[in-house]
């Protein structure tokens, strides 16, 4: 079987880039990626561009600057998925051995849209009437996280706590848009956003960035090569199939697939990038991903487990609560911060070497389904 391997790969900085137009931010991800793969862009066959609200042929408006034409450019969307998508339609394509190497790179300009909520999808009249009603993502969110406290006999501070330990690890990261810490006080003060998430336990909406991966059959020059063992994408169920509003069934399902081809067990797991859109999500991330049974999602937390230097570091990148949520690069960066760990370059928020890494990225919401894609991938040295 093809074995693909990650030979290099490089982000922006998320944040806000005035001045700065999407074309020239993903060029600069492009470019270091490709020079951390120790190649150049004409040994690239293929490109991947990953990418929500900036309109048609992005990739190809991007690459035109950069001298790389005549090759295929594939433009995905699949909301906050885009870019994991991406990465798992790339390795589709090395393991039937179409192309040796290839370029995956995910690109937004959330700044564009002045702030506010994210737009949902626009042509379905269903979900429509949800967002007038009020069901957007961050009060979908809020219902869950006032299930949670009630059936899990959660306090407020326990979501809070997610927010302190990713904004922490965002202080460490070069690379994220929040680097500031903050307190357990300072969270739970926070304007209220859709109770009981305040605006500390949201991820930011206002922020810019790009990632970039090369990927190849053959190893890159770094002297740990990282490899992606497995890659699912999944849709979510229609509704009536699910009863219980805590159950993050499309991950847990996406991860079950994603280990079976890898060869793992979560207890092999030494570091995790997940989608921490909002605070409560990470907690229903941990139990859906075998990190902590039903239930224990809470006591893992508490544990230390998920800090860096602990068992199992989650978001050491400071995930989305403080690195920031660009939707379609988030999926790319998210195996560009698990590429650095499992190399041992992510600085002082290295991991304790770990030989697994696994990235979760959900994407969308639409009436009827609980999410509309889930992506699990397992990297491993």
């Amino acid at each position: 079987m093809t074995t693909m391997h990650v030979m290099g790969g490089a982000m922006t900085r998320f944040g806000k880039h005035p001045g700065v137009k999407a074309p020239e931010l993903a060029q600069q991800a492009i470019l270091a990626a490709v020079a951390d793969a120790g190649i150049e862009l004409k040994d690239v066959q293929a490109i991947y561009c990953a990418n929500v609200l900036g309109g048609m042929i992005l990739g190809q408006v991007i690459l035109r600057d950069l001298g790389l034409a005549g090759i295929p450019v594939y433009n995905i969307e699949n909301a906050c998925a885009s870019g994991a998508t991406a990465v798992h339609l790339a390795r589709h394509a090395l393991m039937a051995e179409q192309y040796d190497t290839v370029l995956v790179f995910g690109i937004e300009q959330l700044t564009q849209l002045g702030g506010g909520t994210i737009p949902m999808q626009r042509n379905d009249e269903k979900t429509d009437l949800f967002a007038q009603a009020g069901m957007v993502l961050p009060a979908v969110y809020a219902m869950r996280a006032t299930r949670f406290l009630h059936e899990r006999d959660a306090q407020p501070a326990d979501l809070a706590a997610i927010a302190v330990k990713n904004r922490y690890h965002g202080s460490l990261n070069e690379f994220a848009q929040q680097q500031t810490p903050v307190t357990l006080e300072e969270v739970l003060a926070s304007r209220m956003i859709a109770d009981p998430l305040t605006l500390l336990q949201c991820c930011p909406s206002q922020v810019d960035g790009a990632a970039a991966l090369v990927l190849s059959k053959r190893a890159g020059p770094h002297t740990k090569d990282v490899r992606v063992l497995g890659s699912t994408v999944v849709s979510g169920l229609v509704e009536g199939a699910r009863d219980d509003i805590l159950d993050a069934e499309i991950t847990a399902r996406a991860a079950r697939q994603a280990y079976e081809q890898a060869g793992i067990d979560p207890r092999d797991i030494g570091v995790v990038e997940l989608h921490d859109a909002f605070t409560i999500a990470e907690l229903l991330y941990y139990e859906a991903l075998g990190l902590a049974r039903h239930g224990e999602a809470v006591a893992l937390l508490k544990s230390g487990a998920t800090q860096i230097g602990g068992r199992v570091p989650v978001n050491p990148s400071g995930g989305l609560l403080a690195k920031g949520h660009p939707l379609g690069a988030t999926g790319v960066a998210q195996m560009v911060e698990l590429m650095w760990q499992l190399q041992g370059r992510a600085g002082n928020r290295q991991a304790n070497a770990p030989r697994i890494g696994v990235a979760q990225c959900t994407g969308g919401g639409i009436a009827g389904v609980d999410h509309a894609a889930s992506s699990v991938h397992v990297l491993g040295v």
